[in-house]
């Protein structure tokens, strides 16, 4: 269970150093009156400082190396 957990870590670890970030666009209704609806597309971006990735690999690494052959 721990040596799958450690690289599943180190996966999500690594990636989260390659990407660090993403954006996706949000539909918001500004004017709702009745039969007329205005909407607008707004930016929203979702962004983690790099060292999380790192955090996370490394307990991935740790994980891998503590784990007991069976």
């Amino acid at each position: 269970m721990n040596k799958s957990l450690g690289i599943i870590f180190v996966v999500i670890g690594v990636a989260m150093l390659i990407w660090t970030g993403f954006n996706y666009t949000k539909k918001e209704k500004v004017i709702d009156a009745g039969p007329l609806q205005v909407s607008v597309d707004k930016q929203e971006s979702v962004n983690w400082p790099p060292y999380v990735g790192g955090v996370i690999l490394i307990a991935g690494v740790v994980l891998l190396v503590t784990t007991k052959k069976s």
